[in-house]
């Protein structure tokens, strides 16, 4: 008998396949304020998720809900434009099942992007942090259930979730552009709501750099199948605590939004060179 999480993702694959033969190098999966980012591209197909039978559908307010299949300077993405969050009440296989349909798709790179609160007190709001380990205890690990043996193994290694090449690349490329990067841990919690300040004391105690509700059990998912990874989070925010300015959406919004062009061209130069 088929494992139902194969089996779903086999119908998703066959949905997409029946609308397009495109072959993608590297997923990018756009966190907040670089949605248009993918339109930007050169576009040889979208699909909106509500054309692939059985996909999980994004109700976060700005998320399109569609892949982008197109290229950067040549090379071949496929683009998640809204991504699919544990707190909209998804299953955890759910969340992460766009990961796996990229990978079964072709591609080979995860890039993760994301909006998430600094909880480094040397990080202000608008700092990059390029991802060199993470933080994924506080939410439901996707490997939970029967493996999907033809997706990786039973017990997957974490050792090196982030690949230091890919590391490598965005810190050069982004000296090559002068753009500033910060480096450090991200850790998901479940949201929506935003921590507490006794949680962001937490955070920091266990050494997180960085909070967000996303990301780290996309890029678990990821590993198990083999994936190369990496990830970088726009500081939208200090964390709660950290500074006397309650936390509201509309501001994490804007300073994603202010920040987007730089994290746009560095998405470009370092796709580029993957």
């Amino acid at each position: 008998m088929m494992n139902p999480v194969y089996e779903k993702l086999q119908s998703c694959l066959a949905s997409v396949r029946e609308k397009t033969d495109f072959i993608p190098r590297v997923a990018l999966i756009l966190g907040s304020g670089l949605g248009d980012y993918a339109e930007e591209i050169e576009i040889r197909e979208i699909i909106p998720y509500e054309e692939i039978q059985g996909f999980p559908v994004s109700t976060v307010p700005g998320h399109k809900g569609r892949f982008i299949l197109g290229y950067i300077n040549k090379v071949p993405v496929i683009i998640m434009q809204g991504r699919v969050h544990y707190y909209e009440g998804y299953s955890m296989t759910d969340v992460v099942l766009p990961v796996r349909l990229m990978k079964l798709l072709g591609a080979e790179i995860l890039f993760l992007t994301n909006a998430a609160g600094g909880v480094n007190f040397q990080f202000q709001a608008g700092d990059f942090m390029v991802i060199t380990d993470q933080i994924a205890s506080f939410v439901p690990s996707p490997l939970i259930g029967p493996n999907v043996s033809q997706l990786g193994e039973r017990f997957s290694d974490m050792s090196e979730i982030y690949d230091k090449d890919l590391q490598d690349l965005l810190f050069h490329t982004a000296k090559e552009l002068d753009i500033p990067l910060q480096k450090g841990v991200y850790i998901q919690l479940t949201g929506p709501n935003y921590e507490s300040p006794a949680e962001v004391r937490m955070c920091r105690s266990l050494g997180a750099d960085a909070v967000g509700m996303s990301t780290a059990c996309e890029a678990i998912a990821a590993n198990h199948c083999g994936m190369k990874i990496c990830g970088i989070s726009c500081i939208t925010n200090l964390a709660c605590g950290m500074s006397e300015n309650p936390l509201n959406h509309k501001e994490v919004q804007e300073i994603a939004d202010k920040k987007a062009p730089d994290f746009k061209r560095l998405l470009t130069a370092a796709i580029s060179r993957m």
